[in-house]
């Protein structure tokens, strides 16, 4: 986990913040939210709210009152406890890019395996810098679509012992994830925190469908934490202004996270955002430009005066197919925003292409080095008589350099961050190297942390009780 030093940047006045208070309000209580499922419209009538078929109108006291039953922070379990994560105002975990149908690799896009799932969680599990490899860090389309989150489940289990995601395609892949969570967690079971988590995406503008209601409810039931996630694309999910996509974004999360404490009060949830825009010549989804940017520092302001965790829209996100120029300043942009912004859960923070449908191998290294300069700039600046270094200007006096003073020696080997991909040949010593740029060794710089990669223990009686599981479930699904 990363620890966030004061407050994010906060865009909004008061005037802003009081308009946009307003403004859901008005969108929940006059235009309402759509749920498409009985049982979600049942608790929201005995709760006292409007319901005319499937469209409830919702009081936004009543609302607020839910979200305050929701914690301020609570703990993700993983299987190794010295792996926890602790989602609250002041920390930020990541998570690399969930739910690609393709991988981009050794120059060439395909469909996703299962052996490209599986070296995805091992790369996750490897680096530091991730704090979870989520639930889908990429589709195997190799295998059968209804029940392949149970090998998905199984895989994460065993090649990591990070806190890991859920699924939420279907109630039944929820509960599945659910009970293959106690029995990987079976020695976590009585700790305080949550031993999964899943994300549940809004059918933006103003809908929640009964695949993703069945997932909340069999999440919110289990005292899963689920991150209440609108997708917004502003020109196409929401209107093209900032002001109204902020009020939107905030009318169907509340309405959501309302929902999930009406099933389980106190049950962990996180704001979710996901608010970019639309390329309005050709309708494509478009990233890191300053429209999302700003939407990302209002959003993270947002949930910090509900007291509620937020989950940011990004990421290193970008609509390039490939790891070029584009595909890193998009992702930085999005990325420094939502740090800036003080984001506490951060998906897609490593390895997004092609507007979320494709994986990138090479992208991974190149977010990688972003996120860790990331981290690094936004750690406080130690200033102290010791910093100040004025023994090496009595050494070195005028005229002279530094390279070689004791100050230097003592500190040369960590005093600076080191790029994993950056270079600093010059062109002759480059060419001789073999003139590469740097997607081509960003690709191995990944294919060194597959290699480096070591398996986590389980135990065997879990292992297999997680194997039997799957094989039961496999044959009730019919596959």
């Amino acid at each position: 986990m990363f620890r966030y030093e004061g407050r994010g940047v906060e865009p909004l006045d008061e005037a802003a913040l009081e308009t946009i208070t307003r403004g859901w309000r008005r969108l929940i209580s006059e235009i309402g939210v759509r749920f498409d499922h009985p049982e979600a419209l049942r608790r929201f009538a005995e709760a006292g709210q409007s319901v005319e078929g499937h469209v409830v109108r919702l009081d936004p006291d009543f609302v607020l009152e839910q979200i305050g039953r929701a914690p301020r922070s609570f703990t993700l379990l993983a299987r190794n406890p010295a792996r926890d994560v602790v989602v609250s105002e002041h920390n930020a975990a990541f998570l690399p890019a969930q739910g690609a149908p393709f991988v981009r690799r050794d120059g060439v896009r395909r469909d996703a395996t299962f052996a490209d799932f599986g070296d995805l969680v091992r790369i996750a599990q490897h680096l530091d810098v991730i704090d979870s490899p989520g639930v889908l860090p990429c589709e195997p389309n190799d295998r059968p679509l209804d029940s392949r989150h149970l090998d998905m489940a199984e895989a994460l289990y065993l090649l990591s012992d990070k806190p890991v995601m859920g699924a939420q395609i279907s109630a039944e892949a929820a509960l599945d994830s659910i009970a293959m969570a106690r029995i990987a967690l079976r020695h976590r079971l009585d700790d305080d925190g949550a031993i999964v988590s899943c994300n549940i995406n809004v059918n933006s503008p103003l809908r929640y469908d009964d695949r993703m209601l069945e997932a909340l409810l069999a999440h919110a039931e289990a005292g899963s934490a689920i991150v209440v996630t609108p997708f917004l694309l502003m020109g196409a999910m929401a209107p093209v202004t900032i002001p109204a996509a902020l009020v939107q974004q905030l009318a169907e999360a509340l309405a959501g996270i309302a929902l999930v404490q009406l099933v389980r009060p106190g049950c962990p949830v996180v704001l979710g955002s996901f608010l970019s825009t639309t390329d309005m010549k050709n309708g494509s989804p478009s990233f890191g430009g300053p429209e999302s940017m700003i939407g990302l520092l209002a959003s993270g302001q947002l949930a910090r005066g509900l007291g509620l965790p937020w989950r940011s829209g990004g990421g290193a996100l970008t609509a390039s197919p490939v790891a070029d120029a584009q595909a890193a300043w998009e992702g930085a942009f999005t990325m420094t925003a939502a740090m800036q912004a003080g984001a506490n859960l951060i998906l897609h923070a490593i390895g997004w292409l092609e507007g979320g449908l494709t994986v990138g191998w090479e992208k991974l290294a190149v977010d990688v080095d972003i996120l860790q300069t990331l981290r690094v700039a936004q750690t406080p600046l130690v200033v102290d008589e010791e910093s100040l270094a004025y023994d090496a200007h009595d050494e070195v006096r005028q005229g002279g350099h530094f390279l070689g003073a004791a100050h230097t020696l003592e500190r040369f080997r960590d005093c600076f961050y080191r790029p994993i991909l950056a270079t600093t040949e010059n062109f002759e010593r480059w060419t001789r190297n073999g003139s590469l740029d740097a997607a081509a060794r960003a690709g191995a710089v990944a294919d060194g942390w597959l290699a480096a990669y070591e398996q986590p223990s389980l135990d065997d009686a879990v292992a297999a009780e997680l194997g039997d599981y799957v094989t039961r479930r496999r044959l009730e699904l019919g596959d």
